[in-house]
């Protein structure tokens, strides 16, 4: 692994907002630094003055370059217990309207969607409810609006399902194919996939339920704040917003327009504007 400085990342951010027009200057950099490196390693680029060339001369194209530096891991029904805390609070979005609408930002592969999709088609609620899914990976939206996971994936999906509900079958919402597992393309239908980059994204409609799991690790502090505030911004009033179980919006400023509804779970209401 290459030895990347701070300057060679400033240099590197610089040069992807100026060829992309995507600002990773608020990314946590180690983690950066790391993908950076797997870009290298895929493209045996010697030395980040090559990289910096090859972004510019249009020789790694911007689709590649973001689908190799964004990290998409994500499993159906990743943390069983969230799942469960959040099949309890889904009701609550019903209390005062008959449609709602939730937001998955940073969907990644579309499993966490597709998890969203069987609950509320298990609750009898699917009918009531619009659903967003956004990346700013368009290679991975593309992979997620397929519905197909490779087969070897399946096995830590069905137990996870199993864990979120011991009498189910995780199989029936899905074809089985030499090589992948199709999720039900009827129910998939019912998922608005968008491109979106969270870093300089506008509030695009109001929500009712906001998830971005296992996204904001992957930014700085100053990032994090400022999409914490976006998805206040993007919620009704007394909407819900879920976010990774290492994840924290204690350091935002719009921190006490929320309640805590599951700490473990790091599930919270909004209660201010």
């Amino acid at each position: 692994m290459q030895d990347i400085s701070i300057n060679d990342t400033k240099r590197i951010c610089e040069v992807v907002k100026d060829k992309y027009g995507y600002d990773f200057t608020n990314y946590a950099m180690s983690s950066f630094k790391r993908r950076i490196n797997r870009v290298m390693e895929i493209k045996k680029i010697s030395t980040i003055d090559n990289l910096l060339a090859m972004i510019k001369n249009n020789q790694i194209a911007k689709d590649e370059f973001l689908h190799e530096i964004t990290v998409n891991v994500t499993e159906l029904f990743r943390d069983p217990s969230f799942w469960r805390a959040l099949k309890q609070v889904i009701p609550n979005l019903f209390l005062n309207q008959q449609k709602i609408r939730i937001w998955h930002a940073g969907c990644s592969s579309g499993e966490e969607a597709y998890s969203m999709l069987i609950v509320l088609e298990e609750m009898g609620l699917l009918d009531k409810v619009e659903i967003i899914a956004s990346d700013i990976d368009k290679c991975i939206l593309e992979k997620a609006k397929s519905g197909r996971i490779q087969i070897r994936k399946m096995d830590i999906n069905e137990k996870n399902y199993i864990r979120y509900n011991n009498n189910g079958d995780i199989r029936k919402y899905f074809q089985y194919e030499k090589e992948y597992a199709v999720f039900d393309l009827e129910l998939l239908k019912r998922v608005s996939f968008r491109e979106i980059n969270l870093v300089n994204a506008v509030p695009f409609t109001k929500c009712d339920l906001i998830l971005c799991r296992n996204v904001m690790i992957y930014f700085n502090q100053q990032l994090q704040k400022d999409v914490i505030r976006l998805f206040h911004e993007s919620l009704f009033m007394y909407g819900y917003l879920a976010i990774g179980s290492k994840e924290s919006i204690i350091w935002s400023d719009v921190a006490g327009k929320f309640l805590v509804v599951n700490q473990e779970e790091k599930i919270y209401k909004k209660y201010k504007d």
